[in-house]
């Protein structure tokens, strides 16, 4: 599923248009972007948790040539099913 599809979804369940629909979901993921980029989690009832972990540096191969070599630490987005949406999958 992508956005045109999930706003084709989300329009037909509220009765708006789908632009109004797709304007509503990039909204809601710029502010998911937004909280994550602060650092901050994002809790949605029912549904999930966002939340910034720290991936510490770490030795790596490059795939190519086989060297070894240093992967610099980074911040990843990790998302964890709410009871909810597990219970539906």
């Amino acid at each position: 599923m992508n956005v045109g599809e999930l706003a084709k979804g989300v329009a037909a369940a509220t009765g708006t248009s789908e632009a109004d629909a797709k304007k509503t979901i990039t909204a809601v993921f710029d502010e998911i972007a937004a909280a994550a980029a602060k650092g901050e989690e994002v809790s949605i009832n029912g549904f999930g948790k966002f939340t910034v972990k720290d991936r510490p540096e770490r030795e790596g191969r490059n795939p190519a040539t086989g060297a070894t070599m240093t992967i610099a630490a980074s911040k990843k987005v990790a998302f964890t099913a709410a009871k909810g949406l597990k219970d539906k999958l």
